[in-house]
């Protein structure tokens, strides 16, 4: 008789859409009988750093990326959360404010932000404007997922990419000294090189490429909101090429 293997899949459940993710998750594993025949998924709310120390894996939704912060700090949760994005047989996954919290640099934070430092790259926040200015588009997606080709895209208040840190501690010490940028206080440098998975071309009238969706080793970060979409394809990738890929080999 085979026994199943455990994996656990935690939603950081501070603040924000963390029970959209979970209904996903959970009905992707259930449409989905076949794929994860010889798996047992739990997936939970994470608010402790016991529940944390649990999970094989951890998602951090969007929101508001100060409250969640905040909220993370005077929980105590933020030192497990910099131990846990450390931790390279585990697997991240930051979606619209939850890729805010893990750059390592920020641009326009607000005061006393902190952010996780697990992906070597300098993040904006609401680079598309305010809630009026959010959106929809299909995007394709195949050079990465395969087969998805219109994927519903939903944008709320999102944040790009500006920059890829090559060398993220030289740049965090030339940058140190710029108002507005908010820099990580986790010690640990994520060395696999940062993948640029998407970018929306020619944006603007001065053709603008904005980087919406990056992957640095065992983390990922996209702009917007697939958990809103309709659609399982990027939570089906992400069980199965993060998740499901470090359980195997850990």
């Amino acid at each position: 008789m085979t026994t199943s293997k455990s994996v656990v899949i935690g939603v950081l459940a501070l603040q924000g859409a963390f029970r959209e993710h979970i209904a996903y998750f959970n009905e992707l594993i259930q449409q989905n009988p076949n794929d994860y025949a010889d798996y047992e998924f739990n997936i939970i709310e994470v608010k402790t750093k016991e529940d944390l120390s649990q999970c094989d894996s951890l998602v951090i939704p969007g929101g508001e990326s100060t409250s969640i912060s905040y909220i993370a700090e005077r929980t105590h949760l933020l030192p497990h959360l910099y131990e846990f994005i450390a931790d390279e047989s585990k697997s991240v996954w930051g979606t619209c404010a939850g890729m805010i919290f893990l750059s390592r640099q920020l641009l326009n934070g607000k005061l006393n932000q902190k952010i996780l430092g697990g992906l070597n790259v300098e993040v904006s926040r609401n680079a598309f404007g305010r809630q009026l200015n959010s959106f929809e588009q299909p995007l394709d997606f195949s050079s990465f997922i395969p087969g998805c080709t219109n994927f519903p895209t939903v944008f709320i208040r999102a944040p790009v990419v500006t920059r890829i840190l090559s060398n993220p501690v030289h740049s965090q010490e030339e940058d140190h000294h710029k108002q507005g940028v908010i820099m990580t206080e986790n010690p640990y440098v994520n060395n696999a090189s940062v993948e640029v998975l998407y970018s929306l071309k020619n944006y603007d009238s001065q053709d603008h490429d904005l980087i919406v969706a990056v992957k640095q080793g065992h983390i990922l970060g996209i702009s917007f909101h697939p958990e809103l979409a309709g659609d399982y394809s990027f939570h089906k990738w992400f069980i199965d090429e993060f998740v499901l890929k470090r359980k195997v080999h850990s």
